[in-house]
């Protein structure tokens, strides 16, 4: 098995997947996927991240945007003098 070196990517550690496991895999460029380790051993797994995860997502950004739009609203009057001063 061949071995892949680990660089720097900003913040981030990143190893490249090798192309015949990517093929296999259905792995292309600009795949979500979920990166999680195996507890207890020095191993991680990298798998597609579900449509469920993604839906998720979506849940959370409007339960925000509408916790903020209420937020927003509620304070309106107090938003607006802070603005002024």
């Amino acid at each position: 098995m061949p071995t892949q070196i680990v660089f720097r990517a900003g913040n981030s550690n990143v190893v490249a997947i090798p192309k015949n496991l990517s093929r296999e895999l259905g792995f292309k460029s600009g795949l979500n996927v979920v990166v999680s380790k195996i507890p207890g051993e020095d191993a991680i797994v990298i798998r597609k991240a579900t449509k469920a995860a993604k839906v998720k997502e979506k849940t959370i950004d409007r339960e925000f945007k509408n916790w903020l739009d209420n937020v927003l609203q509620e304070d309106k009057e107090i938003l607006d003098e802070l603005a002024v001063r």
